[in-house]
This record gives C-alpha cells, sequence and structure tokens, in this order.
C-alpha cells in the first residue's frame, strides 16, 4: 500500500478514536447530572414526607387557620406531582412560601411554638432545607459541565450526531430565594430560638462535593 493509503487509514483511526474518547465523555458528563438529580430528588422526598406531619401539629394548635393549612398541603401534593426540573423548582418555590406563612401564623401561638414535636419536625425541616441547597448546588455544577461540552467544538458536532441534551439549571425564582426563618421569641420559657433554612443557590453553581445520604 502507498503512503496515501496509510495517511488515510491513519486519519479514519483518528477519527474514530475521537468519536469513542468525546461519546464516552459527553455520557460521563450525562450519567453525572442524572446522578447529582437523584440526590435532590431523595432530599425533596424527605421534605415532603415531613410536610404533612408539621400540617397535622400545627393544626392541633390553630386549626381555625384552615386557609394556610389547605395552602401548604397544596402546594405539597403539587411539589410530588412535579414533572421535570422546570416544573420541580416552581413547584418547590410555592412549596417554600407556603411553609414561610405557616411558620408566620405560628408566632401567634405560643403552645404550638413550645410543642416538642413541632419544634422537631422544624429543625428537620431546616436540616433538610440545608441538604436540598447543597444538593442543588453540586447539581448545577454538573449541568455547568455538561452544557459546556454540548456547546464546544467540536464535541458539540458528535453530541449534536448522537442527540445528547441539554440539561437545565435547578433555580429559584427571586421572591423564593429567601430562607424560611422561624423567631420563637420570648414566649417559650424565657429562652429565644431562631433557625433558618439554607438559601437556595443562585446564579452560577459553585464548586461542591455531593452530599451524603
Amino acid at each position: 500500500m502507498g503512503v496515501a493509503v496509510w495517511v488515510v487509514i491513519g486519519l479514519v483511526v483518528l477519527l474514530v478514536l475521537f468519536l469513542i474518547v468525546t461519546y464516552n465523555r459527553l455520557v460521563r458528563l450525562r450519567n453525572r447530572t442524572e446522578a447529582a438529580w437523584s440526590q435532590i430528588d431523595v432530599q425533596l422526598k424527605r421534605r415532603h414526607d415531613l410536610v404533612p406531619n408539621l400540617v397535622e401539629t400545627v393544626k392541633g394548635y390553630a386549626a381555625h387557620e384552615r386557609a394556610t393549612l389547605e395552602a401548604v398541603t397544596k402546594a405539597r401534593q403539587q411539589a410530588v406531582q412535579a414533572q421535570g426540573v422546570e416544573n420541580q423548582a416552581q413547584a418547590e418555590n410555592m412549596l417554600t412560601g407556603a411553609l414561610r406563612q405557616l411558620f408566620a401564623v405560628s408566632e401567634a401561638y405560643p403552645d404550638l411554638k413550645a410543642n416538642q414535636n413541632f419544634l422537631a419536625l422544624q429543625e428537620e425541616l431546616v436540616g433538610t432545607e440545608g441538604r436540598i441547597a447543597f444538593s442543588r448546588q453540586f447539581y448545577n455544577e454538573q449541568v455547568l459541565a455538561y452544557d459546556n461540552a454540548l456547546e464546544t467544538f467540536p464535541t458539540n458536532l458528535v453530541a449534536g450526531a448522537f442527540n445528547f441534551e441539554p440539561r437545565v439549571y435547578f433555580e429559584t425564582e427571586e421572591n423564593s430565594r429567601q430562607p424560611v426563618n422561624v423567631d420563637f421569641g420570648s414566649g417559650g420559657a424565657g429562652a429565644t430560638t431562631t433557625t433558618s433554612a439554607t438559601p437556595p443557590a443562585t446564579g452560577t453553581p459553585p464548586s461542591g462535593t455531593p452530599p451524603t445520604t
């Protein structure tokens, strides 16, 4: 065989190797985004599971706050049924707002604020909110790496050929970015306890590592 033939064979081999390496890299990046989303999903389910017990506890002391309790229940149901990252983010925004209103209502009930079950549920919810925020940061970081790869030449040629689809960030609306604060003031045995959920990540995701569940 002549030199030209060997050159052609060499180019074909290089092209095949490029396709294999690039395809495998895209698969790894995609799998990382899916794994990161599963971490968020676990924490969201934990949050959703806490809400009914919280509502029942508040109902025992503030049953006539029906509108607030129903709003939390409805928002929780929508969050449970949400499909897709964007719809899930919108539903979680609604649930965050409803929970903020519920905790605001609880301020008018000293017996509720002193209830140990309520305190335990609120503390558990705060911890879950923190884990959700941490998981969201890690997920958004993986999405950034994956989407950048899809848009970068020549990787984008392989991505287009094999139908790799971009992923969206898990973000919150502006009015849902503040933490859920509960200030128990001085009504409970002269003690003051303030707890807050870690606010969701926004903008460009910072560095992080996946949380342990």
